[in-house]
C-alpha cells in the first residue's frame, strides 16, 4: 500500500524549495510543478532544475512527482522529453479530459523510457479531474492506462469550468469529489482530495481532510510544508479505532474458526463490509507506521 497522504506541489523554477523539500520536510509525495508554478518564461529554466532535482537530490521516502502543463498545449512533449531520461516515480497529469489523451501520453512515455533506457512501464501516471469533461469521462480515464494509480480533484478550475461559486462548505463540488472517489475504487486506484488554500487555517484545514478521509480520499494535495503535519494525523487512525478495529478482526476470526457467519459484537451485527473496513484501518496504521520509521 503506497502512501499518498500529503502529496506537496513545489514549484519546479525554486530550487531552495525543492531541496528542502526533498531533504528536510516528509510529505509522502513531493510533485515537482511545471505547470501552474511556473511563469511562461520560466518554462525551460524550470525543465532544467526539475530534472537536476531528480539526479542529484536523495528524497528519500518521498516519491518523486512532476506534473507537466497540459497535454493540449506545446509545452507538455518538451516537459516529458526534459524530465523522463531523469527517472521520475510519476507524472501528475493536469486537466485530464479523456481516456484518449491518457492512452496517447501512455504511449509517449514508452518511446520516451526506451529511449533513455528506463524501465518500461516504471513511470506512473496520476491524472487531475479538473473540468466537466473530465467527470463525465471518468470511467474511460480510469481505465487508460496500467499507469495509472491515482485520480486527482481540482476543485477551483472544476468550479470556473461549471460556473460554480466556491463556498467554506463545498457542497458545489461535493458531487463532483464524491464521483472521483467512486470510479477511483472501481479502478483500484487511489483518490487524492482537493487543494485547501488558506494554509494559514489549520483548523479550516483539518476540518476538510476529515471531510476527504469520510468521503474515501487516500490523501490530499498540499502547497504549503506547514499542512502536512495536520493532513498526516487525519488520515492516521487514532488508537481507538485502530483497537476497535483489532477486536473486530480478532472476534471475525474466532466466529470463522466456528463456523459462524455475521455475529454481534458491542450490539450490533457484524458482516463483511464492516470486517473489510477493519481491514483498512489497520492497512493504514500499519503503511503509515512502516513510513514513520523510514
Amino acid at each position: 500500500m503506497r502512501l499518498r497522504r500529503s502529496l506537496l506541489y513545489m514549484p519546479g523554477s525554486d530550487w531552495r524549495k525543492i531541496v528542502k523539500a526533498a531533504t528536510r520536510l516528509d510529505a509522502d509525495c513531493v510533485c515537482m510543478d511545471l505547470e501552474d508554478g511556473v511563469a511562461p518564461e520560466r518554462k525551460a529554466e524550470a525543465r532544467e532544475t526539475v530534472a537536476r532535482a531528480l539526479n542529484e537530490l536523495d528524497f528519500g521516502r518521498s516519491e518523486r512527482l512532476v506534473r507537466i502543463n497540459a497535454l493540449d498545449s506545446e509545452l507538455a512533449a518538451a516537459d516529458l522529453a526534459a524530465v523522463i531520461p531523469a527517472r521520475p516515480d510519476g507524472i501528475v497529469v493536469p486537466k485530464a479530459d479523456s481516456g484518449e489523451r491518457i492512452a496517447a501520453l501512455d504511449a509517449r512515455i514508452l518511446e520516451l523510457e526506451r529511449a533513455a533506457g528506463v524501465e518500461l512501464g516504471s513511470t506512473r501516471l496520476l491524472a487531475i479531474i479538473e473540468s466537466a469533461t473530465g467527470v463525465v469521462n471518468l470511467r474511460e480515464i480510469s481505465q487508460a492506462s496500467p499507469r495509472l494509480v491515482a485520480l486527482m480533484f481540482g476543485a477551483e478550475d472544476y468550479s470556473t469550468d461549471v460556473g460554480a461559486i466556491r463556498t467554506p462548505q463545498g457542497t458545489e463540488v461535493l458531487y463532483a469529489r464524491s464521483k472521483v472517489v467512486a470510479h477511483a475504487a472501481a479502478s483500484g486506484v487511489q483518490a487524492i482530495d482537493i487543494v485547501f488554500t488558506d494554509f494559514r487555517d489549520a483548523q479550516g484545514l483539518e476540518r476538510q481532510a476529515r471531510e476527504g478521509m469520510i468521503l474515501g480520499f487516500a490523501g490530499k494535495q498540499l502547497i504549503h510544508p506547514s499542512q502536512i503535519e495536520v493532513v498526516h494525523r487525519v488520515y492516521m487512525p487514532d488508537p481507538e479505532e485502530i483497537a476497535r478495529a483489532q477486536r473486530l478482526l480478532d472476534a471475525f476470526q474466532q466466529q470463522q474458526a466456528a463456523g459462524s457467519g455475521a455475529f454481534a459484537l458491542d450490539g450490533r451485527m457484524i458482516d463483511m463490509p464492516l470486517v473489510k473496513q477493519a481491514q483498512r484501518v489497520l492497512e493504514r496504521a500499519q503503511a503509515a507506521a512502516a513510513a514513520d520509521r523510514q
